[in-house]
């Protein structure tokens, strides 16, 4: 079996499941997103694209870019990150403040909330116009200029953003934020509400899938070690308190957002994106992760 036939059959077996999940309707804007959306794009190291479904259609990447915003800022400041952000699995919900506390301000992670809104800041700080720069630097990596905010999107999420309030202040009581937290959530929120396809999720990711260098512009986005160091993180704990689960039923680093999205690396060989709205109780898509348990199972491809 080819890869092509091994994601339709796994897309058709996963299609037809009862969806038990629900979509994240506590920001508006995504609840009017139809549920019954569902796609799969892969993309290769040696060039094969392959789409099923509503792999073409644009959605909220949400906690999928906090992939790209850990890139940027690495890139920048280097291994002076980790003075800011942890690199452990929480075992805690991907909004909670529980551990700030104890830990002194320091994320456990750049993948919660808390982390990226910590990442959000180390940019803020090192980038001329932000916004604009981080745009620019995601639509570099995959040399796609079309790629853009949701004006929409980031404006119903602070209209609700009531808990990255909170986590933005009880940091920056700590001293782990040096910009005012307004303007850290207002890019916060922005960098979430990127919006893409399938397709080009796992274009744009396949650097990561390269040892940091991207395809597409013909240019190094991160070093090797770097490029491996982000993928051991995304591995650990790209699906908050599910990622063991993931790591155990798909084994590929990967990470997931509320928008219904979820991108996986194999190392060496491909990039891979899913999109299904409706989220299980831990805040993953649904069918997305039953359908990459079952491509890995099919196409034995796991990275274990």
């Amino acid at each position: 079996m080819n890869l092509e036939d091994i994601i339709q059959d796994a897309y058709q077996k996963v299609k037809n499941l009862d969806d038990q999940g629900k979509v994240a309707s506590y920001i508006p804007e995504l609840g009017h997103v139809d549920s019954g959306n569902f796609g799969v794009h892969i993309s290769t190291i040696d060039q094969i694209n392959f789409g099923v479904g509503n792999c073409y259609d644009k959605f909220s990447i949400q906690s999928v870019a906090k992939v790209l915003s850990l890139s940027l800022a690495y890139r920048i400041v280097g291994d002076k990150i980790w003075e800011r952000v942890g690199v452990e699995p929480s075992g805690t919900a991907f909004n909670s403040l529980v551990q700030l506390e104890a830990d002194k301000g320091i994320p456990r992670n750049p993948f919660l909330n808390a982390g990226a809104i910590v990442i959000s800041d180390i940019l803020l700080s090192n980038l001329e116009n932000p916004k604009q720069d981080f745009l620019d630097f995601v639509r570099g990596i995959s040399n796609n200029t079309t790629l853009e905010y949701s004006s929409r999107i980031a404006e119903s999420e602070k209209a609700i953003g009531y808990t990255n309030v909170a986590l933005c202040n009880f940091i920056k009581s700590f001293g782990n934020i040096k910009n005012e937290p307004a303007d850290v959530l207002d890019f916060y929120f922005d960098l979430c509400s990127l919006e893409m396809s399938c397709k080009e999720l796992s274009e744009l990711f396949l650097y990561l899938a390269n040892n940091g260098f991207s395809i597409q512009s013909d240019k190094s986005i991160l070093s090797e070690s770097q490029s491996k160091r982000i993928n051991a993180l995304m591995q650990t704990c790209g699906f908050y308190d599910e990622s063991g689960e993931f790591a155990f039923k798909v084994g590929l680093p990967g990470k997931s957002g509320v928008g219904g999205g979820i991108i996986a690396i194999h190392p060496d060989q491909y990039a891979i994106a899913v999109w299904s709205p409706k989220l299980n109780d831990k805040g993953n898509s649904f069918k997305g992760m039953k359908f990459l348990e079952e491509f890995t199972t099919k196409s034995k491809s796991s990275i274990f």
